[in-house]
């Protein structure tokens, strides 16, 4: 097996739309925003970017701004912070070296739901 799709679920599709395929640069593979989801490349699986009607009281809502267990892998962790900051993407933490020898940042997306930079160490 393998993971084939990964979903995150917004309260607002257009600046979802914007955010991961403008800011991050991942390819847009299916624009279904008629239908309330989007289909972006994530370098080996399907990241689906799904909306919430925001209604209060409905279990849905619960989904948005949370933390998502995603880490994408980027080759210069440093420099990709420096970039992502300078266009507006909120970290939650800076760039920190982890004991298994890789590097971890964590940022949020324009709901509140938070990801993973990772930058592995050279011999992995």
């Amino acid at each position: 097996m393998k993971l084939a799709a990964a979903r995150i679920f917004v309260d607002d599709l257009p600046a979802a739309r914007h955010f991961y395929n403008s800011v991050l640069g991942l390819r847009l593979l299916h624009d279904s925003s008629e239908h309330g989801y989007l289909v972006l490349d994530a370098g080996g699986f399907d990241l689906v970017i799904e909306a919430v009607a925001g209604d209060p009281g409905d279990d849905e809502v619960g989904l948005v701004g949370r933390f998502t267990g995603l880490s994408l892998a980027v080759t210069d962790l440093a420099e990709t912070h420096t970039q992502l900051s300078a266009a507006g993407v909120r970290f939650r933490s800076a760039p920190e070296r982890q004991s298994w020898g890789g590097w971890l940042a964590t940022f949020a997306d324009p709901a509140g739901n938070a990801l993973q930079l990772v930058q592995y160490p050279a011999d992995h």
